[in-house]
């Protein structure tokens, strides 16, 4: 069977383009606190996260009854099923929970995002198998996301910087984020916008455009003031690289990072030399001895099953006599710890583990990918909420990325499949 190209099948795919950015897009931007009104927020992020997730359950069906069907197989079975387990063991969790409401509400919110991950990735795969040189692609469809949230804050902060600015140590420092997102996690977002549009430079001719794109992300990047950000998008550079055989690219690159390094360096993780920031940092703003007394003091109290998904102590906030009072632990494989003990970060180690290896398996494109969005995301998850942790775009983006390495096409079709085809996509077996 051969694909015919169709005037029918570009308007076609055009629109499933708009649809998959749409919706990635509005999904994205569910994970922000965009009201003061805690009952907006909720809304936004229960309600309007489930109607994104029913919205890519539909661009699926769209795909599959214009002219192509469910072929799609698993592989790498090991990622998603460890996944699934992790999920699973956080369910039970609810019944030991030392608040269960809490726990039911990130569990929840995390599991819409597992389904909409599902469905949004077998959208990706089922257009890769039946149309054939298409060229919607995820990471373009995830840079103009990050471009676009970007844009609002880098706008916003000039229109109003009262809301998108964020007053850290006493004042005197102000980061982009403001009431509407956590700075590192924003910085982790323009890390992903990074890894996901410098593909973009390897595939269109014109790369002005995808230049302007990157450049304002690296803005909004040193507005945030995330070190680990910042750490995280200098090794994307580095990573890409030292993959690229194009010596223009490479120098031109190269050029730019040695450029802004000494300055973003001084700025972002030095603080421009202050001694009591440099003291910070050796503690990791204080994270150290938090997860030393997590580990000391909590994990005994509960060291099988933890305290409920997602939470790390009997109260509200566990504090010890050396540390700031703490809601979840900066640390996301330390979460896993607290919350599920010693049997849910055993599970999440090896869930990691068969994701990491599946990469290996993938096409060399997909490949990078896939390792490009997953550097940010890993350094993220040392120190804030993470791929395990309460619910944040992070873990959307995981998920994307275990089932990037989970489907695979099954050659043959039933007879009822081919008369679908037939009838649909005629053109087909032309």
């Amino acid at each position: 069977m051969n694909f015919v190209k169709t005037d029918n099948n570009d308007a076609f795919l055009k629109r499933m383009d708009n649809y998959l950015f749409i919706i990635l897009l509005l999904m994205v931007a569910c994970f922000f606190t965009w009201s003061e009104n805690v009952n907006i927020t909720r809304g936004i992020k229960i309600v309007g996260r489930m109607g994104v997730m029913i919205s890519s359950i539909v661009i699926y069906k769209k795909i599959i009854n214009h002219g192509a069907v469910n072929t799609m197989g698993y592989k790498n079975t090991f990622s998603p099923l460890f996944y699934i387990g992790y999920l699973f063991l956080g369910l039970l969790s609810f019944m030991w929970s030392t608040n269960p409401g809490f726990s039911a509400l990130q569990w929840f919110m995390t599991f819409q995002s597992f389904v909409f991950a599902y469905f949004f990735i077998k959208s990706l795969k089922v257009l890769d198998t039946f149309y054939e040189g298409h060229s919607i692609r995820l990471y373009h469809l995830l840079g103009n996301t990050v471009f676009v949230l970007q844009l609002v804050f880098v706008v916003g902060l000039w229109v109003n910087p009262d809301v998108f600015f964020r007053l850290t140590n006493g004042g005197e420092e102000a980061r982009l984020g403001g009431t509407l997102m956590n700075p590192n996690e924003l910085g982790m977002l323009a890390g992903v916008g990074v890894a996901c549009l410098i593909f973009d430079l390897y595939r269109f001719k014109n790369k002005t455009w995808t230049i302007i794109k990157i450049l304002v992300i690296f803005y909004a990047l040193f507005m945030t003031g995330s070190r680990s950000s910042l750490i995280g998008a200098f090794l994307i550079i580095f990573f890409h690289i030292n993959q690229t055989k194009k010596q223009g690219l490479k120098l031109a690159i190269m050029g730019g990072v040695l450029l802004v390094m000494p300055f973003a360096i001084n700025e972002i993780i030095l603080k421009g030399g202050d001694q009591k920031r440099m003291e910070e940092i050796l503690t990791l703003t204080g994270r150290l001895p938090f997860w030393q007394a997590l580990i000391n003091e909590g994990l005994p109290r509960e060291p099988l099953l933890g305290f409920g998904y997602m939470r790390i102590d009997y109260k509200e906030f566990f504090q010890s006599v050396h540390t700031y009072p703490g809601k979840m632990t900066h640390n996301t494989f330390m979460q896993v710890l607290m919350n599920l003990g010693l049997i849910g970060l055993t599970i999440a180690l090896f869930q990691v583990f068969f994701t990491i290896k599946a990469f290996f398996t993938e096409d060399k494109e997909t490949k990078l990918m896939l390792i490009g969005i997953l550097i940010p995301i890993i350094i993220n998850s040392f120190t804030e909420f993470g791929i395990f942790g309460e619910s944040n775009y992070g873990i959307l983006f995981y998920q994307m990325i275990i089932f990037s390495v989970s489907f695979k096409n099954r050659i043959h079709l039933t007879p009822t499949q081919k008369l679908h085809l037939k009838k649909r996509r005629p053109e087909f077996f032309s």
